[in-house]
C-alpha cells in the first residue's frame, strides 16, 4: 500500500490590513482545527509561508483560544516551528498529496498574484491531489490556471467567507475585493450557507470551508478522500 505524501499547509506573511492599516494575518483555529483532524487520521502536514519565517497570526484569533487550538499554543516545539516556516518558493509539489491555504484576512492581500502558489496548486490538482481552502484561504484560487489555460475553479463548487459575513465583521471597506464576488466572477458555483454555519463542499478534489467554524470538517473532509483514495 503506498504511503500518503503529507498535506502542505499554505499560511500568510501578510499581517496589515492594507493602507487601512490594522493587525491581521492568518486565522489560528483554520490551521490547528485541520491539523488536528489530519493528525487523528494519521496524516503528516508541512506548514511553509508566503515569505518564509514568522507568519503572522490574527490576534483576533489568539483572543479566546478553544480546546483544540490551546495545545497547539502551549506546544513549544509547535509554536517555534512556526516561526521558522520554510518559503512557498522552495516548495516541489510532488512531495505533497494536498494542499491546504489557510485563512485570516492576510492572504487577501499575498495569496491571489502568487507564482509559486499558481504552481503548486495546479500541480497537485492536475496529479489527482486534494487542492483545499478555508474561510479567506480560497482567495489563492482566484487565478490559478491548469495547463490547458482552463481556471482551476471554472464551474466548480465552492464556498468561501461570504459577503454577508464580511459584513457582519465590518470589513467590507477594508479588505481589497470581496471574496465571494470574486470566486463568482471566476465563473464558480458559489454555495454559501447562513453566517457562521459549518459549510464544506467537495466538489471532486477540490475541497472549499466557509468560515473557521468550518475548518475542522474541512480537516476532516480532506482525511477521508486521502485514506480512500488509498484503498
Amino acid at each position: 500500500m503506498e504511503k500518503i505524501k503529507p498535506i502542505l499547509c499554505v499560511v500568510t506573511s501578510n499581517g496589515t490590513k492594507g493602507s487601512a492599516g490594522g493587525q491581521t494575518g492568518f486565522w489560528f483555529s483554520e490551521l490547528t482545527h485541520p491539523l488536528h483532524e489530519f493528525t487523528k487520521a494519521g496524516l503528516q502536514h508541512v506548514i511553509v509561508s508566503i515569505s518564509g519565517g514568522n507568519p503572522p497570526i490574527d490576534n483576533g484569533s489568539l483572543a479566546q483560544p478553544d480546546s483544540v487550538s490551546l495545545p497547539y499554543l502551549n506546544d513549544t516545539a509547535f509554536m517555534e516551528g512556526l516561526r521558522h516556516t520554510p518559503c512557498i518558493d522552495e516548495v516541489d509539489s510532488s512531495d505533497y498529496s494536498a494542499v491546504l491555504f489557510v485563512g485570516g484576512h492576510g492572504p487577501l492581500w499575498d495569496f491571489p498574484n502568487n507564482q509559486s502558489i499558481h504552481r503548486i496548486a495546479s500541480e497537485i490538482f492536475e496529479r489527482g491531489g486534494i487542492v483545499s481552502a478555508v474561510c479567506h484561504g480560497p482567495c489563492a484560487l482566484m487565478n490559478v490556471q491548469l495547463s490547458n489555460n482552463d481556471y482551476l475553479i471554472r464551474n466548480k463548487r465552492l464556498v468561501s467567507f461570504t459577503n454577508q459575513e464580511e459584513l457582519e465583521v465590518k470589513s467590507t471597506d477594508i479588505v481589497p475585493f470581496s471574496l465571494e464576488t470574486a470566486l463568482t466572477n471566476c465563473h464558480a458555483s458559489f454555495l454559501s450557507s447562513p453566517n457562521w454555519t459549518d459549510n464544506v463542499v467537495v466538489d471532486g478534489n477540490l475541497i472549499t470551508g466557509q468560515n473557521p467554524q468550518s475548518a475542522a470538517s474541512l480537516g476532516k473532509a480532506v482525511s477521508v478522500v486521502l485514506l480512500s483514495e488509498r484503498k
